[in-house]
């Protein structure tokens, strides 16, 4: 069997007014990074906006009633707004929307219009949003027959509550304990050396993929990509004791570490997204840096919930799967998320693209829709 298969459309129909994001043209639905779907409810986020996007499934393939929720009130953002979140992952687990910040820094680009000193002075120029540090969950409350995020601050039903993990606009407590690590450590700023630290786009930290399954929250890492090997992390969160709008972490590593590492051969590419199809993992995999290049998904047998931190080659246990098409300079594949099984029974999954090509974009003046792909899982 070939592992091309071939798409057939979805369509995500975007409220025009919400997707325009400037008066110059910039617009959300040639930015999508994360995407989960819930039942009927397919909640998206943009890497340059501080919102949740939510779309309902309608006559099969077709994702229309848009509504955005900003994420300044139920979380605490430790930047303004108009700096942006960078969310790279989404998943729903026990009634918790769950979101994840890529937890990158940035290098400046070259622009046409400057000289050569000045892009010379960008180029090494590096920067962090603070918001770009989240790891948070907010409790979905009824919304007729679809859900919504709270939208207030604290309780959502007197049991469930909006929380994130410990931090602030230059870190949290997970990037804290990594700049210990003995692999990825080097990756992040160092307290004497204000120039160190590698942005995400130059194999530096990067987080673009989220999963929570069974009390533990993976986390897969776009970068770095180790001598050709993908990372997942592995964390645990539990509400802290004085506070429970605040998240710790456990200590479920080797020596109390609180994270776990595991090493994926997936031919050199860096996660996507992250979905679980079952006990199994569902990776999506492309190029860790600013480039165009293969993309696709591997199948990690029973890696939905792993006994131990794990090295695992490519072979039985983690199989290449499917082929994703990728454009030049466009239809960069960035989440993925499991519909539910079709006609025929195989699952299928929904893969959505940043910087969509033309082609892709579609409606009449005054509308906004994006034809995203669904493809058959036939292993």
């Amino acid at each position: 069997m070939s592992i091309r298969e071939t798409a057939r459309p979805a369509l995500l129909k975007f409220d025009p007014d919400l997707n325009r994001l400037d008066d110059e043209g910039k617009e959300l639905r040639d930015g999508l990074s994360a995407a989960v779907l819930d039942g009927d409810t397919l909640w998206l986020a943009g890497d340059e906006t501080t919102r949740l996007e939510r779309l309902v499934r309608d006559r099969g393939d077709v994702f229309h009633d848009h509504k955005q929720f900003p994420l300044s009130v139920p979380l605490d953002l430790q930047a303004p707004e108009t700096e942006e979140a960078d969310i790279e992952g989404l998943a729903v687990a026990d009634g918790y929307l769950w979101l994840v910040g890529s937890h990158s820094l940035k290098r400046t680009k070259p622009k046409a219009d400057k000289t050569p000193k000045k892009n010379r002075e960008r180029l090494a120029e590096v920067t962090s949003d603070g918001n770009r540090f989240l790891l948070a969950r907010i409790p979905l409350v009824e919304d007729g027959a679809t859900h919504r995020p709270e939208e207030t601050a604290g309780e959502g039903d007197g049991k469930r509550v909006a929380a994130q993990l410990h931090g602030d606009a230059k870190g949290s407590d997970l990037t804290t304990a990594l700049k210990k690590d003995e692999h990825l450590g080097r990756f992040f700023v160092d307290a004497a050396d204000a120039n160190s630290g590698i942005p995400g786009k130059d194999n530096g930290f990067d987080i673009e993929g989220l999963l929570v399954s069974g009390g533990r929250v993976l986390l897969g890492l776009r970068g770095p990509v180790l001598r050709g090997w993908a990372t997942v992390l592995e964390v645990e969160v539990r509400e802290d004791e004085g506070n429970r709008s605040i998240l710790r972490l456990e200590g479920i590593g080797e020596g109390g570490r609180p994270y776990r590492k595991h090493f994926l051969e997936l031919g050199g590419l860096g996660v996507r997204d992250l979905c679980a199809d079952g006990n199994d993992l569902l990776i999506l995999a492309g190029p860790t840096m600013d480039l165009d290049g293969p993309t696709a998904v591997f199948r990690w047998k029973d890696g939905a919930r792993p006994a131990e931190e794990s090295v695992v080659f490519a072979g039985d246990k983690l199989k290449r799967v499917l082929e994703v098409p990728f454009g030049r300079g466009a239809d960069h594949a960035e989440g993925i998320t499991l519909l539910p099984a079709g006609g025929g029974g195989s699952r299928e999954v929904l893969v959505i693209y940043d910087a969509p090509s033309g082609g892709r974009k579609r409606g009449r003046e005054g509308e906004a829709v994006l034809r995203s792909d669904i493809f058959a899982l036939n292993e």
